[in-house]
C-alpha cells in the first residue's frame, strides 16, 4: 500500500522509468505526479510500480551510492541534481559535468583556495577536484597525468577545459608571466577556431591537446599545444543559423575606422563569407570587447603590431576573396569562366601581393594547368569550378593561417629545457576535441571527428573495464564478467581491417580519376557483409552508414575525395611562390617546399585522413603513458537554455558515454589495487622472515608440485596458515587504528584540560598582579617623594656655597706662569710662530659644568668601575681628605706605596692656590727618562719643606706613570675621582689640565679605558672632545717614553696643535701641526703629502741637537720624546730648557735593491740635494777622487748645463768638494778635473734632461756607499759561527747585512741570496754557513727589515733552485727537474703562486712547465746567482731541512685523526682502486683517506659510482685541488668561480653534497701544507653554511671538527644549515672567509637616508634578519616590514623565505645570465644596496610607533604627496605644507623668503600652479604660525596623522597604459592598498573602480606587461597594462594575498580527520 509522499518508480512510456509522487487528492484518491509535472491515475498494478529507494530521492554526489542502479536511477539523480543547480557529480573517479547555460559562482578564488589539496570526494564534486587530484598525483608519484573531457558539441568541454588550466596556473602559485601567456592562447585559439553553431555558440571547430611542464617544484614552466582536424569549410559555408570563425566578426566591429579604411573593410553584412548562415549576431557576445580581449591576447604572446596588421590583412583578403564572382562564358567549344569586374578582387590581389600583375591572381583561379606526356597544358574552369578553386585558396590560408598562429604560440610558451637532455619534467595533459556529431548531412569532417571520438572511447573502455576484468582474471578472482559496449569493430571497420574505410579513401584519393562514386562503390563491396557498415540503398545513393557506440550515422560521400586530397592546384602554388606578401609566404613555406620536392621526385602528398590518423596516433601513445582522468561533459537541452532537462537526450548521452557500466564494474569490483611488491612492502610485517625481497618471497609462498598429493596438502597448511597469519596482522592493525583514534580522543581530552588550568592560572597570574601593581604604587609614590625632598635640600645647598665665576683662561694663565709667553721653536730664539702665541682676549667669566656621575644606567659608568674595582669604602665622587689607601689593588708593595703618595700629590695638588700640583718632596733622586724602580725612594726624608717649580710637579707624577705600569690606571682613576662632583672650579680646572697632559703621555690599561671614553663624553665642552682626541691618540700610537716636553705644555695650554719646522735637503722648510702622540711615520707620511712625493721609502725623520744628529726612522718613534730628550740634555748643563736649539730633517736613510730614479722626481731631487751637500761636508767620503771628479761634473751639468766658463765651473767646485780636498789639492787643479770631466761626459751630446742626470747621481750614490745608507743596530752574538767580537754593528742595506765593529771594520758581509731567514721573536739568522742568533734591544725592527727585504727580492726574483727531484714526464703541464736545478721563473699570469703553483724553466733541460712552490726555494735575489751561491745552497738534505725549518718559515705540524675519515671510507666510500695519474709506475693502492695532489678519476662515495647521471657532475675534486692551492691555476681565476664549479651541482642535486664533504675533508687529512689546509677550512666553512651532511655522514663530520678543536673555523658553524641552500656561495661570504672572517656585517639602509650594520650568516634567512632588524630598531612589530634590493635597473622585494645570500645572488647574478662568459670572468659585481622599509600598510596607525614613523612612515609617504597621488583639499594642503616647512627650517622665521623656492619641497607638484609663489607663502606662513610650539618630530607625525584618513594612504601607485577597457583612460593609475586594488584617473585623482582582493582571480607580469583578472575563471574582466614595473605590482599583490590568506588560516577551523588531508 503506497502512502502519500511516497517516491516510485513509473513507465514513462520510453522505455526508461520515470519517478513519481504518490499525491493523494481532495477526493482521496491516489495520484502519482512525476518530475516532469505529469499526473498518472493508479490505473496500473501496484506490481509494476517499484519503490524508489531514499538515495535516488534527493540525489547522491557519487553516483556509485545509488541504491537504484540503473539507467532510470543515474537519470533521475542528474535530473535532481540539475533542478538544484548543481552541475557536478562523480562517478568514482570520474566527473559528470552538466552545462548549466548560466553563470554560477563556482569558479572564484575562494573555490580554488578551498579545493586546492584536498582529497577526492572531500568536498562537493567540482571540476576543481579532478584538476587538483590531476596536480597531486604529479607532485607525488612523479608521473605524468592526463584529463580527456569529452562529450557532444554544446556540452560544455572547452569551459571545463579552460577552468582546469586555470586551476593549475593558479596553484602553481608563481603568477608567472609564463602562466599568463598559457592562458591567454585559448582567446586566440577560441577566436579563430570555435564559431556560433546550432547547438553551440561557442563551439571548437578543431580538436586541442595542451600539454603543461611542471619543473620538480610543481611550477608551470611552459606548455605545449597540438590541433587537430580545423574545419576550413566553415570559412566558405555555413549552414543556416550558424556563423563564421569569431574573428572575423570581432575584427570587423573592433577594429579602428583608419584601419577597416586601409583595408577596405566594412560591415559583416557586406560579406558572402559571413553571412551564408543568416547570422550576423551572436546574442551574449560582445564582439567587439572580444576584439580587444584578442589583442591584449596577442600582445602578452609577443606577436608584434606588424604580425597583428599581417594577420588582419590576410582575413580581410580572405572576405574580399568572398565577394569575387565569375561569369560563365565559351572559349574553344569548352566551358571558361572570367572573373567579374569589381573592387574586391583588385583589393584582394593587393592585399595578398601576389603575382606581378592583378590579372595572374584571376589566371590562377580560372584555369588548371596539367602535365601531358610532353607539355604542360592549360584548361579553363568553368563558373562553378573557378567557384570551388577560389574556396580551396581560401580555405588553405586559413588552415596554413591557423597552423602558423599555433606555432607561433608554441615557440612561446615551449621551451626546450636548459638543464640537458636527462632534464626530466611532469606534465599534466588536457584534451579537448570535437564531441560526437551526427547531423542532418554528415560529411568527411564528421567520419574523421567521429572516427577521434571511438578512439577515445575505446581508450575509456580499456582503461575502465578490460583493464579492470583483465586484473581479476590475472589475479584468479571469481569475478563474472560484465557486458559492456565495445567498439572494437567499429575501429576495426574504420582502420583496423587490411581494406578499412580510411584505407580506401586514401588509395581511391591517389588514383587521378578516382571519384567519390568509385569509392563508395569499393566500400559497399568490400564491407558489405559487416554488420557494422550499413551500404547505400542503390547506385544513386551517395550515402552509407556506420554503427558508432553513440549510434548510427549516415555520411553524405559526395566530396570526400576532394577534402581528403587537402590540396591546391599546382597553378595556384606557384602563384603563392611569387607573393611578396611575408606572412602568406611563410605560412606556406612547408607546403611550397614540399610540392616543388614532389614534382622533382614525383612523389604522392600524404591525404588529410593519413595525417589526421598520424596525429591521433601520437595522441593514443601520449595518453596511454599518462594516468587518466576522465570528465564526461552533458548538455541539458539541445535549445541552450537553463534549468532544462531532456531526459531522451540524457539517457542517450549516459548510454554511448559508458557511465551505467562504469558504476556497475566500480561498486562490484576492487577499487583498492596493489602490485605484489607493494602489498610486500605494505604489509611486510607480517612475515616471519627479515627478508624482503619480492622474489624470494614469492618463491617461498607460491612455488608448489602440483603433482604431489602431499604437496598439495603442505599447500594447504601452508595456505591457511598465511590466512591465519593474515588475520592476526589485520587483528594487530585494528587494534593499532583503535589505539591510535584512543590517543586522539586522550589529546583531545588533555588539550581541552590544559586549556582550563591556562585559563585558571591566567586569572589567578592576574588578580595576583594587580594586588602586587597596587602594593609597588604605593611604594613608589612615597620613594618619589623622599627623593624630591632630597633634591631640593641639596639645590638650597649649592645654591647657597656657590662660588663667584671665574675666567677659564685667567686660571690657564695662572697655572702655566713658568711658560714664557714667547717661546723658541726648535731651539730658535726669538718670537714664537704663528699660533704659538697665547692669543690675548678679554677675561669672560666661564663656569665649567660639574661632572655627576649618578647615571648608573650607562654601561660602562665610572659609577660601576668603582664599585667593581676600588678598595675599601672608596666612592667614585670627590673627597676633601687625603686617601689611606690605594683607589685599586695592587700586588707590588712597592705600587702601593707609590700610589698612596700619589694620592697625596693629586689631591694637595689639585687643591692648590699657587700650582698645579703639591709635590713630594722626597722624590728627589728621579732620573729623568728612567724606568727602573730603583730611582724612586720612598721612606723618611723631608716632606714639602720647601717649594718646587711646577714643571718639577708635573714630572713627579708623569714619572710615577712612566716608571711603573701598573700605577697608571690608579692616577687616572684618583683625576677622575677628584673631578666627579668637584664643586671648586680652580680646582676642576687644575684636574681637567692635568688629565689632558696624562692622556698625552701615557694610555689607560683595557681595564679602564671604556670607562674613561664614557667619561670623558660626560666632560665639560672645553675639555671633552680634546682629550678624548688625545686618549685616541695615545691608544693608537702607544705610549711615551720620555717626560712632556715644553712646546706640547704649551700646547695643552692653547688646546691646539704644535707646529714644527722639518728642513729638506733642499734648503726649504716644512711647517707642520703635531701633538704628543705624533710619531715619525705620522710626521714623514704628512711631509711626503705635502711636498707631493710619490716613492716614499726610505725617508726617515732626523733631529739635530748641537753637532749631533739622529735618525728616529720613519715608524713608531715619538717626536716629542726625541725632543724632550734634547730638552734634558739642555737642562743638565744648567741651561734652561726652552732654548733648547734641536732641528728635524727630512733625509734618505735607506735604498731598495729594486730603486728606480725615474718613477719620482721630486724623491730624486731630494735624494739628489743629499748627495751633493754630503760631498761637501765630507759626510760621503771616497778614496778615488774620482768619485768626486764624476758628481762634480754631473752636478755641473745639471746646474749650468752644456756651458763652460770658469765661475761656473769654481762654484761647483766650491759647492761639492770639501774645504780639506780643496787645501790637499789647489783649487786650480780641481777646477781643471771637473771642467775636464764636463766636457768629455757624455751628457753635452746627449742633451739628456737634468731629472735623468739627477738620477745618475743617486744611483752612482747608491751603488758607490750602500754603508752610508743604512740602518745601524748594535747587537750581541749568542751563538753562531765564531767572529772576532762578539758585540759589533749590523748593517742593512739594499746590498745585504754588513757586520762591523765599532771602527766599521768589516766582520763579515752576507749578499740577500745567501739569507735563508729571519726570526721574528728574537733576532736569528739562518744562512747556508751556519746560524746566528744575535740579541739586540731592536731585534724586532732588524727582523722586519731584513724580513721585508727578502721577501721584496722573492717577490721580484725570476731566480729559483730545485730542493728535491721531480719526475713528471707523463705529463707535459708540469716540469721535471732534479735537486740543484737552476729554475728560471717566467711571470706571465698564467698560474699563482699564493695557490703554490708558479712557471718555471729549467735550465739545464730547457723545459717549461708548472712547479709546485713547496719542492723550490726562489732566491732573493734580482741578478743571476754565482756558482759560490748556488754551491752553498746546494746543501746535504739534513742541511736542507735545517734550512726549510728557518724561521721565517712556518712549517706548523698539524695533527691528523686518520680514524674518523678511514671510518667514513669503510661506511660509505667506494673500493680503493690502483693509484695511477702521473708518474710512469704506479705507486700502489689509491688512498681515499688522504691527500693527494692528484685529481681523483670517479666519485668517492659508492652510491654515486654508478650514477651516470650525477657521477659526471661530481667533477669538483680539480677545483677543490685548485682552490685549496694542490693543483696548479692560472692567475685569471677568481676565488668564486672555483667555489662555484664545487659547489654548484651540490645545491641542485642533494646526492653530491656527501660526496664535497668527504672530498674536502678527504684533502685536509694527512695534509703536511698548513696554507693548503687553511683553505680547506674556508672550503669546509662555506659548505657547512650551504647544506647539511647526511645522517650517515654527519656523526663522521662531527668527530673531524672535534678532532681539531684549535682550529678556528672547526667550531664556527656550530649547526648546519637546515635545509639546503639553492644556490652556491656569495661573493661576499667567499671574500669574508678568504680574510678569515667567519663574522659578516651587511649595511642595511633606511628610508630616511639612515644605515646600520647588521650581522648575516650563511643560513640567515631573510625573515629572520627582518625580524632581527625590527628588534634592533625597537618597532611595535616587524609585520608588513621587508627588505628590498636595489640594483641600477630596478629595485627588487627578497622573500621572507629564502636565505639572505642565495637572494643577493639571485638578484645579482640574473644580468650575467645574459652576458657573455668572457665577461663574467671580469669578476666584477653589480652595485645593490639593501633597503629595509615598509611593505604592507595594515595596522599603521601614526603616532602609535614613533619609531616606524620617523624612520618609515614618513619618509616613504613623503615623496607619494609630493608627487602629487593624493587627492586633496586647499585647505589640507597648507596645513601639510606649513608641517613640512617645519621640518625643513625648525623655528627659523628667517627662512619664510625662502619658501617660494622650497614649493617642490612642500606642495604637491601637479597643484603648485593653482596659486601664485606669493600666495602660497602667505597661506604656509599662516599654518606655521598655527603650528608654532611642536617639534620636528611631532610635525613628522602630525604630517602623517592629516593623510592617514586619505583612502590612498598606504598604497603603492603605479601608473601604467592600457588597451583593454574603453572606459578607462589610456593611461591610468593603479594603486594597491590593504583595501584592494583601485583605478584611478591620474587627472581627476577620482576613483575609477575598487576591486578587493578576494575578487581578483588572477595576475602575472612581464618585462613589459602586466595582466590582472577580476571576477570569476569562466568571465572574468581582464585588464592588460604596459609598464616595466610589473613585477613589483605583482610582488605586492601576491604579498597581501599570502597575508590575508594566513589570518584566515590562524582563524580557520582544524580538521578532526583521522588522518591529514
Amino acid at each position: 500500500m503506497l502512502r502519500k509522499g511516497e517516491w516510485v518508480w513509473v513507465d514513462s512510456g520510453t522505455g526508461v522509468p520515470i519517478g513519481a509522487r504518490v499525491k493523494v487528492t481532495d477526493t482521496g484518491h491516489q495520484l502519482l505526479v512525476d518530475d516532469e509535472g505529469k499526473e498518472h491515475k493508479l490505473s496500473q498494478k501496484e506490481d509494476s510500480i517499484r519503490v524508489m529507494h531514499p538515495t535516488s530521492v534527493e540525489g547522491v554526489d557519487d553516483m556509485i551510492r545509488l541504491g537504484d542502479l540503473n539507467e532510470a536511477g543515474l537519470l533521475r539523480n542528474l535530473l535532481v541534481r540539475h533542478r538544484q543547480g548543481i552541475i557536478y557529480t562523480y562517478t568514482g573517479s570520474v566527473l559528470v559535468a552538466v552545462n548549466p547555460y548560466q553563470e554560477l559562482p563556482l569558479y572564484t578564488a575562494d573555490q580554488v583556495r578551498r579545493y586546492h589539496g584536498r582529497r577526492l570526494g572531500e568536498l562537493p564534486p567540482h571540476v576543481f577536484a579532478i584538476a587538483d587530484t590531476c596536480y597531486f598525483n604529479m607532485s607525488r608519484h612523479n608521473r605524468d597525468q592526463c584529463c580527456i573531457i569529452s562529450g557532444e558539441s554544446g556540452a560544455g568541454k572547452t569551459e571545463s577545459t579552460k577552468l582546469v588550466l586555470q586551476f593549475l596556473a593558479a596553484v602553481s602559485g608563481q603568477h608567472s608571466w609564463i602562466e599568463q601567456q598559457i592562458l591567454e592562447a585559448n582567446p586566440i585559439l577560441e577566436a579563430f577556431g570555435n564559431a556560433k553553431t546550432i547547438r553551440n555558440d561557442n563551439s571548437s571547430r578543431f580538436g586541442k591537446y595542451v600539454e603543461i611542464f611542471f619543473n620538480k617544484d610543481g611550477v608551470i614552466e611552459g606548455a605545449r599545444l597540438e590541433q587537430y582536424l580545423l574545419e576550413k569549410s566553415r570559412v566558405c559555408h555555413q549552414a543556416m543559423e550558424e556563423r563564421n570563425y569569431h574573428i572575423f566578426y570581432c575584427m570587423l566591429t573592433g577594429m579602428t575606422t583608419e584601419q577597416k579604411k586601409n583595408l577596405c573593410l566594412g560591415d559583416a553584412s557586406e560579406f558572402n563569407y559571413l553571412k551564408r548562415g543568416d547570422c550576423i549576431v551572436c546574442d551574449g557576445r560582445d564582439d567587439a570587447k572580444d576584439y580587444t580581449r584578442i589583442r591584449t591576447a596577442l600582445k602578452i604572446l609577443t606577436f608584434t603590431e606588424t604580425h597583428c596588421w599581417e594577420i588582419l590583412k590576410l582575413l580581410a583578403a580572405l572576405l574580399h576573396l568572398g565577394n569575387v564572382s565569375f561569369e560563365a562564358s565559351i572559349l574553344d567549344n569548352m566551358e571558361s569562366s572570367d572573373v567579374s569586374s569589381s573592387d574586391h578582387f583588385t583589393i584582394a590581389a593587393k592585399l595578398l601581393e601576389v603575382g606581378i600583375f592583378p590579372a595572374s591572381l584571376g589566371v590562377s583561379l580560372t584555369y588548371r594547368s596539367f602535365m601531358t606526356n610532353r607539355e604542360r597544358v592549360s584548361k579553363p574552369l568553368s563558373s562553378e569550378q573557378a567557384a570551388d578553386c577560389r574556396d580551396a585558396f581560401v580555405k588553405a590560408i586559413y588552415g596554413k593561417l591557423f597552423i602558423w598562429i599555433v606555432g607561433r604560440i608554441n615557440s612561446v610558451i615551449h621551451k626546450t629545457p636548459t638543464n640537458g637532455p636527462k632534464y626530466v619534467r611532469n606534465s599534466i595533459g588536457l584534451l579537448d576535441i570535437f564531441g560526437f556529431e551526427n547531423f542532418a548531412s554528415n560529411s568527411f569532417e564528421q567520419l574523421c571527428i567521429n572516427f577521434a571520438n571511438e578512439q577515445l572511447q575505446q581508450f575509456f573502455v580499456r582503461h575502465v573495464f578490460k583493464l579492470e576484468q583483465e586484473e581479476y582474471t590475472k589475479e584468479d578472482i571469481v569475478w563474472k564478467n560484465i557486458t559492456f559496449n565495445d567498439n572494437t569493430q567499429t575501429l576495426d571497420l574504420l582502420v583496423g581491417k587490411p581494406l578499412n574505410v580510411l584505407a580506401l579513401i586514401d588509395e581511391e584519393s591517389h588514383f587521378p580519376k578516382g571519384t567519390d562514386v568509385t569509392m563508395l562503390n569499393k566500400m559497399n563491396q568490400v564491407h558489405a557483409k559487416c554488420n557494422i557498415y550499413i551500404p547505400s540503398k542503390n547506385t544513386h545513393d551517395m550515402e552509407f552508414g556506420i554503427r558508432h557506440f553513440a549510434g548510427v550515422v549516415y555520411y553524405d560521400s559526395r566530396g570526400f575525395l576532394e577534402k581528403n586530397r587537402d590540396t591546391l592546384s599546382s597553378d595556384i602554388i606557384k602563384l603563392i611562390d611569387t607573393t611578396t606578401n611575408k606572412l602568406l609566404r611563410q605560412i606556406f613555406e612547408t607546403q611550397l617546399s614540399i610540392f616543388l620536392c614532389f614534382q622533382s621526385q614525383g612523389k604522392q602528398v600524404s591525404t588529410l585522413s593519413g595525417q589526421f590518423r598520424q596525429s591521433l596516433d601520437s595522441l593514443m601513445k601520449a595518453l596511454s603513458i599518462c594516468q587518466p582522468h576522465f570528465i564526461r561533459c552533458f548538455k541539458p537541452n539541445d535549445n541552450k537554455k537553463s534549468m532544462c532537462f531532456d531526459r531522451d537526450l540524457c539517457i542517450r548521452q549516459l548510454r554511448y558515454s559508458g557511465m551505467i557500466d562504469t558504476i556497475r564494474i566500480r561498486k562490484l569490483g576492487y577499487p583498492i589495487r596493489h602490485t605484489f611488491k607493494q602489498f610486500l612492502q605494505r604489509y611486510r610485517v607480517l612475515l616471519k622472515t627479515t627478508v624482503c625481497d619480492p622474489k624470494t618471497v614469492r618463491h617461498y609462498y607460491l612455488e608448489y608440485d602440483d603433482d604431489d598429493d602431499d604437496d598439495k596438502d603442505d599447500r594447504d597448511n601452508d595456505i591457511s596458515l598465511i590466512i591465519q597469519r593474515l588475520q592476526r596482522g589485520f587483528q594487530r592493525l585494528q587494534s593499532t587504528i583503535r589505539g591510535r583514534l584512543s590517543r586522539l580522543h586522550y589529546l583531545k581530552e588533555l588539550a581541552a584540560a590544559v586549556t582550563l588550568q591556562s585559563q585558571v592560572r591566567g586569572y589567578l597570574a592576574r588578580k595576583s598582579y594587580k594586588s602586587k601593581r597596587e602594593a609597588v604604587t604605593v611604594l613608589q609614590a612615597h620613594t618619589r617623594g623622599m627623593l624630591a625632598r632630597k633634591t631640593t635640600n641639596k639645590m638650597r645647598t649649592d645654591a647657597a656655597a656657590e662660588p663667584e665665576p671665574v675666567s677659564e683662561q685667567e686660571m690657564v694663565e695662572t697655572m702655566f706662569e713658568f711658560l714664557p709667553h714667547k717661546v723658541s721653536v726648535g731651539g730658535r730664539e726669538g718670537p714664537a710662530p704663528e699660533g704659538f702665541e697665547v692669543m690675548l682676549t678679554t677675561n669672560v667669566p666661564v663656569e665649567l659644568p660639574v661632572v655627576e656621575y649618578d647615571d648608573e644606567d650607562e654601561e660602562f659608568s665610572f659609577i660601576k668601575f668603582s664599585a667593581l674595582h676600588f678598595q675599601g669604602s672608596a666612592t667614585h665622587s670627590h673627597i676633601t681628605q687625603r686617601l689611606r689607601q690605594p683607589l685599586l689593588h695592587h700586588e707590588d708593595e712597592g705600587d702601593t706605596l707609590v700610589s698612596q703618595h700619589q694620592a697625596s700629590v693629586s689631591l694637595r695638588g689639585i687643591q692648590s692656590k699657587d700650582g698645579i700640583f703639591l709635590p713630594l718632596s722626597h722624590m728627589q733622586h728621579y732620573k729623568l727618562g728612567g724606568s727602573n724602580p730603583e730611582y724612586i725612594l720612598i721612606g723618611e726624608g723631608r716632606t714639602l719643606d720647601r717649594p718646587i717649580s711646577d714643571l718639577e710637579k708635573l714630572h713627579i707624577i708623569v714619572g710615577y706613570a712612566l716608571s711603573r705600569r701598573d700605577i697608571r690606571d690608579e692616577i687616572y682613576c684618583q683625576i677622575i675621582k677628584q673631578l666627579v662632583n668637584n664643586k671648586n672650579q680652580k680646582s676642576s680646572l687644575r684636574g681637567w689640565v692635568l688629565l689632558s697632559i696624562c692622556l698625552g703621555i701615557f694610555p689607560p690599561t683595557e681595564l679602564l679605558i671604556q670607562y674613561l671614553e664614557s667619561f670623558l663624553r660626560r666632560g665639560p665642552s672645553s675639555y671633552c672632545p680634546y682629550c678624548a682626541e688625545r686618549l685616541r691618540r695615545i691608544v693608537a700610537n702607544g705610549e711615551r717614553g720620555e717626560l712632556p716636553c715644553w712646546i706640547e705644555l704649551q700646547a695643552v695650554k692653547t688646546k691646539k696643535p704644535t707646529q714644527v719646522s722639518v728642513a729638506l735637503m733642499d734648503g726649504l722648510s716644512v711647517s707642520l701641526p703635531v701633538d704628543s702622540a705624533c710619531t715619525s711615520a705620522e710626521v714623514c707620511q704628512a711631509l711626503a703629502k705635502k711636498v707631493n712625493i710619490k716613492d716614499t721609502y726610505g725617508f726617515s725623520l732626523y733631529i739635530g741637537f748641537y753637532e749631533k744628529v739622529w735618525s728616529l726612522g720613519s715608524g713608531g718613534k715619538h717626536v716629542m720624546d726625541a725632543i724632550s730628550q734634547c730638552e734634558q740634555e739642555v737642562r743638565r748643563k744648567g741651561e734652561e730648557e726652552q732654548h733648547a736649539s734641536w732641528r728635524l730633517y727630512f733625509r734618505k736613510e735607506l735604498f731598495t735593491p729594486w730603486h728606480d730614479s725615474s718613477i719620482d722626481a721630486v724623491s730624486t731631487d731630494l735624494i739628489y740635494r743629499q748627495v751633493i751637500r754630503g760631498l761637501k761636508s765630507g759626510e760621503y767620503h771616497s778614496e778615488k777622487e774620482d768619485d768626486f771628479v764624476q758628481l762634480a761634473a754631473m752636478y755641473y751639468y745639471v746646474t749650468f748645463g752644456s756651458t763652460n766658463s770658469v765661475e761656473s765651473a769654481k762654484k761647483v767646485v766650491g759647492e761639492c768638494i770639501t774645504t780639506e780636498l780643496i787645501e790637499t789639492k789647489s783649487q786650480g787643479k780641481w777646477i781643471q778635473l771637473v771642467t775636464a770631466a764636463h766636457t768629455q761626459g757624455p751628457y753635452i751630446n746627449s742633451r739628456r734632461s737634468t731629472d735623468s742626470v739627477k738620477g745618475d747621481v743617486v744611483d752612482y750614490a747608491r751603488q758607490k756607499w750602500p754603508i752610508f745608507f743604512s740602518k745601524f743596530y748594535e747587537v750581541t752574538q749568542m751563538s753562531g759561527p765564531p767572529l772576532s767580537k762578539s758585540n759589533f754593528i749590523v748593517a742593512i742595506n739594499w746590498n745585504g747585512i754588513s757586520f762591523q765593529d765599532e771602527k766599521e771594520k768589516k766582520l763579515l758581509e752576507l749578499p740577500y741570496p745567501e739569507v735563508t731567514g729571519v726570526n721574528k721573536s728574537r733576532y736569528e739568522q739562518a744562512i747556508p754557513r751556519g746560524q746566528f742568533i744575535l740579541q739586540s734591544v731592536e731585534a724586532g725592527e732588524m727582523a722586519d727589515l731584513i724580513q721585508w727585504y727578502l721577501e721584496g727580492l722573492r717577490e721580484r726574483s725570476v731566480y729559483a733552485v730545485a730542493l728535491q727531484d721531480i719526475n713528471r714526464q707523463d705529463d707535459p703541464t708540469f716540469l721535471s727537474y732534479k735537486r740543484g736545478d737552476m729554475l728560471v721563473i717566467l711571470k706571465d699570469g698564467e698560474y699563482s703562486p699564493d695557490r703554490g703553483w708558479i712557471k718555471g724553466t729549467n735550465e739545464r733541460t730547457g723545459n717549461t712547465g708548472a712547479v709546485s712552490t713547496d719542492t723550490v726555494l726562489v732566491l732573493p735575489t734580482l741578478d743571476k746567482p754565482s756558482d759560490t751561491t748556488l754551491s752553498l745552497l746546494n746543501l746535504s738534505p739534513d742541511q736542507r731541512t735545517v734550512a726549510q725549518n728557518a724561521p721565517n718559515v712556518f712549517w706548523l705540524y698539524y695533527s691528523q685523526d686518520s680514524k674518523v675519515t678511514l671510518v667514513i671510507s669503510l661506511v660509505s666510500l667506494r673500493q680503493p682502486g690502483k693509484e695511477g695519474g702521473r708518474g710512469a709506475q704506479a705507486r700502489g693502492r689509491e688512498k681515499l683517506w688522504a691527500a693527494s695532489k692528484e685529481p681523483i678519476k670517479q666519485p668517492l662515495l659508492k652510491s654515486l659510482v654508478g650514477n651516470t647521471d650525477l657521477s659526471h657532475l661530481a667533477s669538483f675534486p680539480s677545483p677543490i685541488l685548485k682552490y685549496m692551492g694542490d693543483y696548479p691555476i692560472k692567475q685569471v681565476r677568481q676565488p668564486i668561480e672555483l667555489t662555484d664549479q664545487i659547489f654548484g651541482a651540490a645545491t641542485q642535486h642533494v646526492p653530491l653534497q656527501d660526496e664535497v664533504y668527504c672530498q674536502i675533508m678527504r684533502q685536509m687529512t694527512s695534509n703536511n701544507s698548513r696554507y693548503v689546509v687553511d683553505y680547506g677550512w674556508q672550503l669546509l666553512w662555506l659548505c657547512t653554511g650551504l647544506f647539511p651532511p647526511s645522517q650517515i655522514l654527519l656523526k663522521y663530520t662531527q668527530r673531524f671538527l672535534e678532532s681539531r678543536p684549535r682550529e678556528p673555523l672547526a667550531g664556527s658553524k656550530a649547526h648546519c644549515s637546515e635545509f639546503g641552500r639553492k644556490l652556491p656561495p656569495h661573493q661576499v661570504e667567499v671574500d669574508a672567509i678568504q680574510q678569515d672572517s667567519n663574522q659578516i656585517f651587511h649595511k642595511v639602509h633606511f628610508p630616511n637616508d639612515r644605515a646600520e650594520l647588521f650581522e648575516v650568516t650563511s643560513t640567515s634567512r631573510i625573515r629572520d634578519l627582518v625580524r632581527n632588524i625590527a628588534y634592533k630598531l625597537i618597532l611595535a612589530s616587524a609585520d608588513g616590514y621587508s627588505l628590498f634590493m636595489k640594483t641600477p635597473n630596478k629595485v627588487v622585494s627578497l622573500h621572507d623565505q629564502n636565505y639572505f645570500f642565495d637572494s643577493l645572488r639571485e638578484t645579482t647574478d640574473q644580468p650575467k645570465k645574459t652576458k657573455r662568459a668572457r665577461e663574467a670572468k671580469k669578476g666584477a659585481t653589480m652595485p645593490y644596496l639593501v633597503i629595509f622599509m615598509r611593505k604592507l600598510w595594515f595596522n599603521v596607525t601614526p603616532g602609535r610607533d614613533l619609531t616606524a614613523d620617523l624612520t618609515f612612515h614618513f619618509p616613504q609617504e613623503l615623496p607619494k604627496y609630493l608627487r602629487g597621488y593624493h587627492k586633496c583639499t586647499k585647505e589640507e594642503m597648507t596645513s601639510l605644507a606649513g608641517l613640512l616647512f617645519r621640518v625643513k627650517v625648525d623655528t627659523d622665521r628667517s627662512q619664510f623668503v625662502m619658501i617660494p623656492r622650497m614649493l617642490k619641497e612642500l606642495v604637491p607638484a601637479d597643484e603648485m600652479k593653482t596659486m601664485s609663489p606669493e600666495d602660497w607663502k602667505k597661506h604656509i606662513i599662516a599654518s606655521y604660525n598655527k603650528q608654532a610650539g611642536i617639534t620636528l618630530d611631532e610635525a613628522k607625525v602630525a604630517f602623517l596623522k592629516g593623510i592617514c584618513h586619505w583612502p590612498t594612504f598606504g598604497c603603492a601607485f603605479f601608473e601604467v597604459k592600457q588597451t583593454s577597457e574603453p572606459s578607462y583612460p589610456s593611461i591610468i593609475q593603479i594603486a594597491i592598498s590593504k583595501q584592494g586594488v583601485n583605478f584611478i584617473n591620474p587627472k581627476t585623482k577620482e576613483f575609477l573602480v575598487m576591486h578587493p582582493f578576494n575578487r581578483i582571480t588572477n595576475w602575472s607580469s612581464g618585462s613589459t606587461y602586466f595582466h590582472i583578472t577580476i571576477g570569476n575563471l569562466v568571465k572574468g574582466n581582464t585588464l592588460l597594462c604596459e609598464t616595466s614595473l610589473g613585477y613589483k605590482m605583482d610582488d605586492l599583490l601576491s604579498s597581501y594575498v599570502n597575508m590575508y590568506e594566513m589570518q584566515r588560516q590562524a582563524v580557520r577551523p582544524r580538521n578532526n580527520s583521522m588522518f591529514p588531508t
